[in-house]
């Protein structure tokens, strides 16, 4: 046998050994979790069922979704792939135990109406359904390193569970259609947002001529317009438990800290920015500090919004097997956030690598600015859904935002191509070195300086000779695709056929352990 060969076996053993090791320690936590609740509920063979599928069900979103919090990051190499874990591990617990309630209780019981079913058994093997329907359709997604919606995959278990156990009425359309308009809306928003914050920073910064002065001025504001969203969402979601505030005035304290905040990291900035060169790479660095804070809160409020899909389902079991009914209000147990929690760190740091790739570097190239753009636009319209309670995508949002990124950089590139189509065609016949000096100078003036240019060529040289046709060849060369159109359209259809196949799924996994359980 040749070294070759060898070589290539003691490779498969160390991916397989690896292999081996994820598997085993989330066999551990699950393990872990018969025992905890085996203890303290003894002989409910159900409930110890339901925390199992919850806990698969919390890895497989670490796994697939937490990804779209950290992913920009680590694409723009902001982080590393360990730190971004780690992080994400963090403040996704934090989340998930301070504020994940409210969206527990729509999942609970807002998608469909439990009094349709009289039975309180069938209600506990419906939600178990859901729960496993949604978990294995993650897994597949995930093994196939396709970044699909964890909100899409039990929403769609609890219908089609629940139209397996008791017909159509059973669901309560309104509140689907509004969720299913949310999952429309957001990562429109998502695109608009981010393209929207990534417009201000060129037109407020790279496309000046002394960056660095304009970044001095911009990015603290930046910085402070984060703060602001970021505190008002703590303080309404956060601190609900300890005292109750006012939208408005929690908005008027969040303005006051993020205008404090300004004012901290002015100077920061400015030091900063002091020995840096006057060039795009030089402003990306002062956004890598931002950046980590920004992924850091947007795992905060994912941990608050996403919770709900693996322990809703699971609170809503609880509920029932504790009491013997379905009450018409239910306290959520710690137990049940912290089985959510430490299901959705352990579940990124075992197999949340490969979607993290996926969502960093196989949609469109980032860098920190674009990155910043991206975790804000992704933190502030999550931040609104989780307040309103409204279990959207947070997955639709963050991919959103990247292909808003990415479409915005091909009309911008598209836009200047047709800009150098106009100096060239107003310079035709002139001598090749005027055409290449003046382009240069172009290149280099600030957004305002261009306008003049363009305008001053316009007036003063001749009219374009160049025909129609001659023209849109020479734009096609300069439009470039910075979006990965495969990516774009086999992420799509997983979007489409999520909540479909989970239904589907969750209607078979009722039908059977209907059939296995009924005496």
């Amino acid at each position: 046998m040749d070294l070759n060969n060898i070589a290539k076996i003691e490779q498969a053993q160390y991916v397989n050994r690896r292999e081996l090791v994820r598997l085993g320690s989330a066999a551990i936590f699950l393990v872990a979790i018969i025992i905890f609740v085996g203890t303290k509920m003894p002989g409910s063979i159900l409930l110890i069922s339901a925390a199992v599928i919850g806990g698969y069900m919390a890895l497989n979103i670490g796994a697939n979704d937490v990804a779209n919090n950290v992913g920009p990051a680590v694409g723009s190499q902001t982080l590393t792939l360990t730190g971004a874990i780690i992080i994400a591990a963090i403040f996704e617990s934090a989340g998930a135990i301070i504020a994940g309630g409210d969206v527990v209780g729509t999942i609970r019981k807002g998608i469909i109406d439990p009094s349709a079913i009289s039975d309180p058994q069938v209600f506990v093997w419906l939600m178990m359904a859901a729960l496993l329907a949604g978990a294995v359709w993650l897994n597949l997604a995930t093994f196939l390193a396709l970044p699909v919606s964890t909100t899409h995959s039990i929403v769609g278990g609890v219908l089609g569970a629940g139209v397996a156990a008791a017909g159509w009425d059973i669901a309560d359309w309104g509140k689907v259609g509004q969720i299913a308009a949310s999952w429309v809306i957001s990562p429109v928003f998502g695109g608009i947002i981010a393209a929207g914050f990534l417009y201000t920073i060129k037109r407020t910064i790279t496309y000046k001529c002394d960056k660095i002065a304009a970044a001095r001025k911009v990015v603290p504001l930046l910085i402070g317009t984060m703060a602001w969203a970021f505190t008002t969402y703590l303080i309404m979601k956060g601190l609900k438990k300890l005292f109750k505030i006012d939208f408005i005035y929690a908005l008027g304290i969040g303005f006051v800290i993020g205008v404090g905040v300004i004012f901290i990291v002015s100077p920061i900035i400015a030091r900063t920015s002091a020995e840096l060169k006057n060039s795009k790479a030089s402003v990306n660095k002062l956004f890598v500090i931002p950046l980590i804070c920004a992924a850091a809160l947007l795992s905060f409020a994912h941990g608050a919004n996403d919770v709900a899909n693996a322990v809703g389902p699971l609170a809503a079991i609880y509920d029932v097997i504790s009491h013997g009914a379905m009450a018409a209000k239910a306290s959520i147990p710690l137990w049940v956030m912290v089985i959510g929690a430490l299901g959705i760190s352990l579940g990124l740091a075992l197999f949340g690598p490969k979607l993290i790739r996926t969502v960093g570097s196989e949609i469109t190239e980032l860098d920190q600015a674009r990155a910043f753009c991206i975790a804000m636009a992704a933190a502030i319209t999550v931040i609104i859904a989780s307040q309103l309670g409204l279990p959207v995508s947070s997955t639709h949002i963050a991919i959103g935002a990247i292909f808003g990124i990415g479409f915005l950089r091909e009309a911008i590139k598209a836009n200047y191509g047709k800009m150098i189509v106009e100096i060239k065609s107003h310079h035709a016949g002139a001598d090749e070195a005027e055409v290449t000096a003046f382009l240069d100078k172009f290149e280099a003036a600030s957004f305002e300086e261009k306008g003049h240019m363009l305008a001053d060529l316009k007036k003063h040289k001749q009219a374009p000779t160049v025909t129609k046709k001659e023209r849109k060849s020479l734009v096609k060369e300069y439009k470039k695709e910075l979006v990965q159109r495969s990516a774009a359209l086999k992420i799509i259809a997983a979007w489409v056929i999520t909540v479909p196949l989970s239904g589907l799924l969750a209607a078979l996994i009722y039908f059977t352990l209907r059939g296995m359980l009924l005496p």
